[in-house]
């Protein structure tokens, strides 16, 4: 597959099987530049169709990369960042100033280089937050932010994109293989203990949530992440492979590497 070749399959959400979009980019470094190219510009049209736009952030390398090509783009400057709502994924569960924090990586990548308005970015709890080290409430402290900001009924906002990661194993966000994350129908957020990736101990939208946003988008680089795409994109459930359910309401997009892609009919 050559540069911005689309493709389509099928993915798992939380109701029926959804269409999905496939782009393949030649390697890790385009990949990046043309999701933040991608990314500029769904934030300008959201805001000019309804004044604001909203973004759910991703952790992992390409993430991170992704939000320092935005960082580097003369083209930020046509969002009107004071008006964008920024949001986590996941989050891993240790003190604020650990370098394992997703929100540390995208401050140092992209967010303190930007004119946000403070209010408008929303970091899932550390553990040496306001809850201390008490997951649960953390995970329920989060549920409830995203409650206050939605319309009346809903439990979550609107998100104009949600951007995901993915490993190996077919997680995520920080919902892994066959664990309770990955099973849970009612909750919007959950607290997270089992991750068989360190940091153990994390915070997850779920599958619920991640269904509600306009657009989500699945971005994966690397040979390593082959047969996970594979499975997911082939239609695999979302139990044994938590990918399977990135799927939004309106679009449902996957942002691939060659190599990632590799194995991909």
């Amino acid at each position: 597959m050559s540069s911005g070749t689309a493709t389509s399959g099928t993915a798992s959400g939380t109701g029926d099987t959804a269409p999905i979009e496939v782009v393949v980019h030649p390697d890790e470094d385009v990949l990046a530049a043309a999701t933040a190219a991608r990314l500029i510009t769904r934030l300008v049209d959201a805001q000019a169709a309804r004044g604001t736009a909203s973004v759910v952030l991703s952790g992992g390398g390409i993430g991170t990369k992704t939000l320092r090509q935005v960082a580097a783009s003369p083209a930020r400057t046509a969002v009107d960042w004071s008006r964008v709502d920024v949001y986590w994924g996941d989050e891993r569960f240790v003190p604020a100033d650990s370098d394992d924090r997703n929100e540390k990586q995208a401050r140092q990548a992209l967010l303190d280089q930007l004119p946000l308005d403070p209010e408008r970015v929303h970091p899932m709890a550390a553990s040496d937050g306001p809850d201390g080290d008490d997951l649960e409430a953390a995970a329920a402290r989060y549920a409830d932010l995203l409650a206050s900001q939605a319309p009346d009924g809903s439990a979550v906002p609107h998100f104009d994109v949600l951007m995901l990661g993915m490993g190996p194993e077919g997680h995520t966000a920080s919902m892994f293989p066959e664990t309770s994350a990955v099973r849970e129908q009612e909750r919007t957020v959950v607290g997270i203990t089992e991750c068989p990736k360190p940091p153990p101990v994390r915070i997850s939208l779920t599958r619920r949530a991640i269904a509600t946003a306009d657009e989500v988008w699945l971005i994966a680089a690397g040979e390593s992440k082959a047969e996970a795409v594979e499975r997911a994109v082939r239609g695999e459930g979302p139990i044994q492979v938590p990918a399977s359910s990135a799927v939004g309401r309106y679009r449902s997009l996957w942002l691939l590497d060659r190599e990632a892609a590799s194995k991909l009919a």
